[in-house]
């Protein structure tokens, strides 16, 4: 249930762009209106609908404020106003709010209903929709497609159309002549074909931003994104953008936020030393956000280029493209011999998918009948790595993207036996060679996990699983993990 109170978040700006479908343009789209905003002035919060890392690494590299991820599946209404309170609100006040979708409009996790879509969202958070159309090789036809949309959920407030790939003025004139006579919708926007649009694809999708940056070199990358901002100054009413989402009616405000201090947030502040490179940049803020206000100290930390580990009292390996960067991980052997150590000193270690592939013993790419990825060449080769828990990660061509829904088996860093949450997995990989008698804390009645539905592979106080789990979905992520490293932190201090 919602209060009746007004919180400052609930009032300012706000505008989701959506797509009739995948590979729109829309995440480009909404990159080029997020730059557009910040050159003139605005604070621009960023939203990614769903759980992909890496569209919202791009969000936060052009804002400079974090994007934050809404799910309709992980969460419930209360939780998702909380996530778009906070991120609106902490720090500099933002003045505008802008969210993408993900996939189609109206796709998510059942056919019958709008869970966990883009469409859910909208109705939440009260949200106009900004309908991106990929008109190429289509006039008329936008039109029904637009009435489609608009008609299939009166609730959705589709306030305007952006026409993607138009390959003239003729094409631009006869699709926005039909739209807006057919439909009665104004198209704001018109966006040309042009290569500049484009932006790099592997197989989990985008380069994120920060290997951007690093592969392409700052000035090259920068020069992309100003390409993009300045077609879309040119083909986008961005005036009319901001009227619609100036129209919006106020929000309730969350009850019971999760971002609030922990009440044993002002003991004694255990380090908790996060793995931040381009290996592995897969981390929801959110989940950052609360591991602060459980009490820990964050302190990054590079397992390419640092030498050895940070003083921490615990690790969080998020996920990313270790496949990738294998060479260079194998070649920090004392990196690696750090982590084993802490491991086996009984250091509370969370290590989420490429994580968990950098602590098991050695990673194989290229493998002869394994397949290949799309757009990632990786040469036939096997690299050592961490050997904090057992077992080979080889990089395949089985694509697991899920949901999961497990419990915990047995009392461990994510929290206690019968603990159960939802989250996701997303990998190209499979680990063999476990042994039968290792332990795993996850049982998965939804999802693959690593091995027989399990998942959360253990050793001492190391934790690695195929699962991504966000704090706010399972709140016992942060404090679990916090009050682990505090413990052992003091058990440190008592030796």
């Amino acid at each position: 249930m919602l209060s009746d109170s007004q919180p400052v978040a609930g009032n300012i700006p706000r505008i989701l762009i959506s797509a009739d479908r995948s590979s729109s343009g829309k995440t480009t789209i909404s990159m080029g209106l997020m730059a557009a905003l910040v050159s003139r002035g605005y604070k621009v919060q960023p939203f990614k609908v769903a759980l992909d890392y890496i569209d919202p690494s791009y969000h936060t590299e052009i804002t400079g404020r974090f994007c934050r991820n809404l799910d309709g599946y992980l969460m419930d209404e209360n939780d998702i106003l909380d996530v778009y309170t906070h991120a609106c609100e902490v720090g500099d006040r933002a003045d505008i709010a802008i969210i993408e979708g993900v996939r189609g409009l109206y796709e998510g996790f059942e056919s019958l209903s709008d869970l966990g879509s883009t469409a859910q969202i909208a109705k939440i958070l009260k949200c106009p929709v900004i309908l991106v159309i990929n008109a190429r090789s289509i006039t008329r036809s936008s039109a029904a497609l637009v009435n489609g949309y608009k008609n299939f959920d009166p609730d959705v407030e589709i306030a305007g159309v952006i026409l993607n790939n138009i390959g003239s003025r003729r094409h631009a004139e006869k699709a926005r002549e039909a739209i807006e006579y057919y439909t009665g919708v104004p198209v704001i926007g018109i966006v040309p074909r042009d290569p500049s649009m484009q932006i790099s694809m592997r197989h989990l999708g985008l380069i994120p931003a920060l290997e951007g940056r690093k592969r392409f070199g700052d000035g090259n990358f920068g020069a992309r994104l100003r390409s993009i901002e300045e077609i879309i100054n040119t083909g986008i009413d961005v005036d009319r953008f901001l009227d619609i989402a100036k129209s919006v009616k106020p929000l309730k405000s969350p009850e019971n936020s999760v971002f609030t201090p922990a009440p044993n947030s002002g003991m004694s502040r255990p380090k908790i030393g996060v793995a931040l490179d381009e290996a592995f940049n897969f981390y929801y803020r959110d989940n950052l956000d609360l591991l602060e206000l459980a009490g820990a100290e964050i302190v990054y930390f590079s397992p390419i280029k640092d030498t050895s580990l940070p003083e921490v009292d615990g690790l969080y390996i998020g996920g990313g493209y270790p496949e990738l960067f294998a060479a260079e991980l194998e070649a920090n052997e004392s990196m690696r011999q750090d982590i084993k150590r802490a491991s086996a000193a009984g250091m509370p270690i969370y290590a989420e998918c490429g994580g968990l592939m950098y602590l098991t013993e050695r990673i194989s790419t290229g493998v002869p009948g394994k397949g290949t990825y799309h757009d990632a060449s990786m040469p036939e080769s096997t690299y050592s790595m961490v050997g904090a828990l057992p077992g080979h990660t080889i990089m395949g061509q089985t694509r697991v993207v899920s949901y999961n829904i497990g419990t915990l088996s047995k009392d461990c860093i994510l929290g206690k036996k019968g603990n159960s949450f939802k989250g996701h997995e997303f990998h190209h990989s499979e680990i063999e060679g476990i042994p039968e008698d290792a332990e795993f804390a996850i049982t998965l009645s939804r999802g693959a996990g690593i091995k027989d539905y399990r998942d959360g592979l253990i050793s001492g106080n190391t934790l690695g699983s195929y699962a991504h789990l966000h704090g706010v979905a399972y709140r016992d992520l942060a404090d679990s993990l916090v009050e682990a490293a505090r413990k052992f932190r003091e058990s440190r201090a008592l030796s």
